[in-house]
């Protein structure tokens, strides 16, 4: 497998990628503080993907209260996750927003005002003082273009932007079209989106599983049946789907996991009380899935 590879988009923008990883890394501000940030991020990027192999065999196995992880990222995903027990949920369903989050890291310095970390759409951020950001919410997977958005500010709690659905890079045992979640980290965004995309889900003749296991022999999700197809289905099974998902994604929002979340499925938006008011557009696209700009 080739070595860590990095490739420059524009002005303080790159994309770096090592086997399954691929990000996209932005930073804003002072000159040398920036290239100095990238200097340090690019440095830890080169372990990342060694650290998480040597643990993949603790990383694929469900999560318990005494799960214990050696390396930075690691911990995190276990972290992220354990927050969701007793529900099955292995260290894997964090895992990009953990490796954005641990990246990020190194932009956190005087002279950065703002940065982003995006692995695949899990996104961490850094917002310095008087800072914005603000993430277009993209409509289906397959279409770039954006059809709601979400300003992020200093001041806010949200530090991590998580995208899950059946269409996406990971498996789903539900048929969201996308899941976007709003959190304090990136990990934990990105376990919650997993675990409320799951809950999108009804049962119908139009939708196709398949053992995980039969797609992919070394999944963390063993003989559970994943979503592979999803056919038009009846307005009334869409919104079951959907109020199954934004229950679940309620009690993360009153527990503390998540901060707000914005669910899609075949034309049909539906949004927690927090992000309804956070999100701009809902309602004139399909269904969301973030984007950093």
């Amino acid at each position: 497998m080739p070595g860590p590879q990095r490739h420059r988009l524009g002005p303080a923008r790159e994309r770096w990628c090592h086997g399954p990883i691929d990000l996209v890394v932005a930073a804003w501000g002072e000159a040398d503080a920036v290239e100095a940030a990238f200097g340090a991020a690019w440095a830890r990027f080169g372990g990342v993907l060694d650290a998480l192999v040597a643990e993949l065999a603790l990383l694929r196995r469900p999560v318990t209260p005494t799960t214990e992880a050696h390396g930075p990222v690691a911990r995190r995903m276990v972290a992220a996750c354990r927050a969701h027990l007793p529900a099955f949920v292995t260290p894997m369903a964090a895992v990009a927003g953990a490796v954005a989050e641990d990246v990020l890291e190194h932009f956190v310095r005087d002279g950065v005002a703002r940065a982003l970390v995006n692995n695949g759409g899990d996104i961490a951020l850094h917002l310095a003082p008087g800072q914005v950001l603000r993430v277009g919410i993209v409509p289906d997977p397959r279409v770039p273009a954006v059809g709601g958005c979400v300003a992020v500010a200093h001041e806010d709690a949200v530090r991590g932007i998580a995208t899950s659905g059946w269409r996406g890079r990971s498996f789903s045992l539900g048929i969201a079209d996308s899941v976007t979640v709003l959190a304090r980290t990136a990990a934990a965004a990105d376990a919650a989106a997993t675990l409320i995309a799951n809950a999108v889900n009804v049962e119908h003749p139009a939708v196709q599983r398949a053992p995980a296991s039969s797609l992919k022999d070394d999944s963390d999700l063993g003989e559970r049946l994943v979503t592979t197809a999803v056919g038009a289905l009846p307005a009334r099974l869409v919104e079951t789907a959907l109020v199954r998902g934004l229950e679940a994604a309620e009690r993360q929002v009153a527990c503390g996991n998540v901060i707000g979340a914005a669910l899609a499925l075949q034309g049909q938006w539906r949004a927690t009380a927090a992000a309804g008011g956070r999100i701009g557009g809902i309602g004139s696209a399909s269904g969301p899935s973030a984007r950093a700009a």
